[in-house]
């Protein structure tokens, strides 16, 4: 089973640094600092990352982050 920390270290190892994938503040700084993605604007920040979630990998894995408990 995959725990959330191990989601959490992949997300960090990917960014090349550590940061709290639930705030948006930080996610949004690291997907267009570190990866060039800008998130299309939508009414939640999940809602934005699931529209462009093909982009790459850490998107996905920020994702999953929030929805485990």
């Amino acid at each position: 089973m995959t725990t959330k920390a191990f989601i959490l270290q992949r997300i960090c190892n990917f960014a090349g640094k550590e940061f709290d994938p639930n705030s948006d503040q930080q996610v949004n700084e690291v997907l267009r600092n570190k990866f060039n993605i800008s998130l299309p604007q939508r009414r939640t920040m999940n809602d934005a990352m699931e529209a462009v979630c093909s982009d790459h990998d850490i998107i996905a894995l920020i994702l999953q982050y929030r929805t485990m408990a």
